[in-house]
């Protein structure tokens, strides 16, 4: 039978400084809106699961971007340490807002070209494999849109630093259903990285 997750809840990193860009990536520009309203949107429209969005750095600019009201926003005081702090802080709102949450799905908002597809592979994959996790695979690495089972909840909680995700996954790897993402690997770190997203999208 496996790892059954039955009430899957999602979780969007949204607390970054985006230091290296020199203002913050969420409130980026693409097709027509930012990034922080298209992945929160995208969330939203799954329908019936709890979603929890984790602010930090332009808390008040970020959450003025976010129109969906179903949205669950939380503060991040410590998000300087990176993002496995609003991991833990994610993953503890869920299990305490909603009890019977047993998975978790982390999105993260610079990944332009997440879509609905995407999300539905990756619930299909673990309920198919029956694994704890299954996360986006590109360039040969595991990372987000991930999802996990509530069996690896503490890991989750006891991450640290901004490594996020990825190391967990790694450490796990013959137990994470990979779902292939090519475009994940499309992010968004600097001024250079963002004109080459829109210069590739004309």
């Amino acid at each position: 039978m496996g790892y059954q997750i039955n009430h899957c809840g999602i979780l969007i990193l949204a607390a970054g400084q985006s230091k290296r860009l020199g203002s913050p990536k969420q409130l980026l520009s693409f097709h027509g809106e930012t990034l922080i309203s298209k992945v929160t949107d995208l969330a939203s429209g799954l329908g019936t699961f709890p979603v929890i969005c984790v602010l930090g750095a332009y808390a008040d600019e970020v959450r003025n971007a976010i129109r969906q009201t179903e949205i669950h926003l939380v503060w991040n005081d410590d998000w300087e340490e990176g993002m496995a702090s609003s991991i833990r802080m994610g993953v503890n709102e869920l299990r305490h807002r909603f009890p019977t949450v047993d998975g978790i799905m982390i999105l993260v908002c610079d990944q332009p070209f997440l879509d609905r597809e995407i999300i539905e592979n990756l619930l299909s994959a673990q309920a198919q494999t029956g694994l704890p996790a299954a996360a986006a695979c590109y360039q040969g690495k595991l990372g987000t849109p991930a999802l996990f089972h509530q069996s690896l909840f503490p890991e989750l909680i006891e991450l640290k630093g901004d490594k996020g995700a990825r190391l967990l996954l790694e450490g796990i790897r013959e137990q994470v259903s990979q779902v292939h993402f090519d475009a994940g690997s499309i992010d968004i770190d600097s001024k250079e990285d963002y004109q080459r997203l829109l210069d590739q999208d004309k």
